[in-house]
């Protein structure tokens, strides 16, 4: 009888360490070494959906945001 029961808790701890290494390892807004790269958010890619499920996600560049990055830089 308790044999369903490890099961479905290995399954689970499975499940819930495959998604840490995905979040972890697969996603571009997770920081692992915050001294490298003082600004990570200027190397995420805003073309590129960053949640596990994007419907219909349109993304256009703000004119004076892009004037300001390239005044700044």
């Amino acid at each position: 009888q308790l044999v369903p029961l490890a099961g479905i808790l290995s399954v689970a701890a499975i499940g819930a360490f495959s998604f840490s290494m995905y979040s972890l390892f697969g996603k571009t807004d997770v920081m692992i070494n915050r001294s490298g790269n003082p600004e990570p958010w200027e190397n995420i890619d805003p073309t590129k959906p960053q949640k596990l499920l994007t419907i219909q996600q349109k993304w256009q560049p703000i004119e004076e945001l892009e004037n300001v990055k390239k005044l700044m830089k």
